[in-house]
């Protein structure tokens, strides 16, 4: 990535303050700030690099609040607080310290009501610069917040919670799936035992070798692994249900599969069709209610709504824009979604339930339930038999349990849970 200039990195700075602001004041998602046009008029790395910003701020602002707290008399704005987090992050991890206070001081000038704090903004990060960068690394691991933490330490045990909120605090890197035989050397990634390549430090994704060419898609190791599972063959039919952003789809074609990909988000199915054109690959495309679908398939593919609590390593807004409150809800609906999507797989065809949560009542105690329910619902273990699946991951009730502390030297990977569940001929 080529170095910014001096108004670039200030504009990619304001625009990530803005974007705190609309997570931390407004609790609002990354993904729904960002395709609300946040960040549309700038230039492509001046917008990756607001992202990123934003990102390495929220996972680390635990860490900046207790370093500015000693600076601090009085509560500020969340604007000017927001600013002072940011430049406290950059300057910890090595940035300059005078391109850095300068941004700052002048992003805090020119706001209308709190341009006069511009002083204080200039003190507080002078010490930062002074002083941060050897405390930061004393300091403990960010915990996630009450409300998150108690269950996923109920779920998995104290010690492992220690881990997964290392995982998360680490962030994520890029992995990619692509076409059978693609050649993805020019990439220089990493090839990670269940076959996604993992590259690190990937920059604009855009720019990397063969994107433009359509040989590949970005998609997590754990989320490439339902497809995989799966197992689709040429010619065999596909219900895709909640498919955006299509990565399962574009899996599930590449194998031959005939796939229906359905999507209740206008928006979100117009990215799968983009990637769909960019890789040259074909399906059918459905916005609709999944429980509305009709028909019936050789497999049906359910990564249901969730609480994305796998996620976080990749989205640390989540757990600072949420609260809990919609768990009740989503586990509900859930449910209705996987009693219906059984009714379109044929006989002896197969269902693959999925969800990117740590909780356990959105994964192993849903598909226990369906078992009880569905006398002609069974769990195929068997299927779990793919490359670099660790068994110790496979759950009791046979599905496949994932975390981010699983691969620990490797980077991680997505908290998933998964279970491919076979219907009686």
């Amino acid at each position: 990535m080529s170095k910014p200039t001096t108004q670039s990195a200030t504009q990619a700075r304001r625009s990530a303050i803005y974007l705190l602001d609309q997570v931390l004041g407004e609790n609002r998602l990354m993904p729904e700030i960002l395709s609300a046009g946040a960040l549309d008029k700038l230039a492509p790395e001046d917008r990756a690099r607001a992202q990123r910003l934003a990102m390495e701020t929220l996972r680390g602002l635990e860490r900046a609040d207790r370093l500015l707290k000693k600076h601090l008399r009085k509560a500020t704005p969340l604007m000017v607080h927001n600013a002072l987090r940011l430049g406290t992050v950059e300057l910890c991890q090595g940035a300059a310290a005078h391109g850095v206070v300068n941004s700052m001081v002048e992003i805090v000038s020119k706001h209308k009501r709190h341009g006069k704090l511009k002083g204080l903004v200039n003190a507080v990060l002078r010490k930062i610069a002074e002083e941060g960068p050897q405390d930061w690394s004393s300091l403990r691991v960010p915990r996630l917040p009450k409300w998150l933490r108690s269950p996923l330490a109920q779920a998995w045990g104290n010690p492992e919670m220690l881990e997964i909120e290392k995982a998360h605090f680490n962030g994520a890197p890029l992995d990619i799936s692509c076409k059978p035989g693609a050649d993805l050397s020019a990439l220089g990634g990493e090839a990670l035992p269940t076959g996604s390549i993992r590259i690190t430090d990937a920059g604009q994704v855009t720019a990397l070798p063969g994107y433009s060419d359509g040989t590949w898609w970005v998609q997590d190791a754990a989320a490439a692994l339902p497809a995989k599972i799966l197992n689709m063959k040429a010619g065999e039919t596909a219900l895709d249900l909640c498919a955006a952003p299509g990565g399962k789809t574009m899996q599930m074609v590449a194998a031959g599969a005939k796939v229906t990909a359905v999507d209740i988000s206008k928006g979100r199915m117009a990215r799968v069709q983009e990637n769909l054109t960019r890789t040259g690959l074909v399906a059918s495309l459905v916005v609709g209610d999944a429980l509305e679908q009709q028909g019936q398939y050789d497999a049906v593919l359910l990564d249901a709504p969730c609480s994305a609590t796998g996620t976080i390593r990749r989205h640390p807004d989540l757990p600072h824009a949420k609260d809990g409150s919609e768990f009740g809800q989503l586990i509900e609906l859930q449910a209705q979604m996987l009693a219906h999507a059984w009714t379109l797989v044929k006989p002896g065809g197969k269902l693959l339930f999925c969800t990117c949560s740590l909780l356990p009542d959105e994964g192993e105690c849903q598909v226990e339930e369906a078992l009880d329910m569905f006398p002609d619902m069974s769990v195929d273990r068997d299927a779990l038999n793919v490359p670099g699946v660790d068994a110790a991951w496979i759950t009791s009730e046979g599905g496949l349990r994932l975390r981010p502390d699983y691969w620990p030297d490797r980077g991680g990977m997505d908290g998933f849970y998964m279970a491919c569940l076979r219907k009686a001929a």
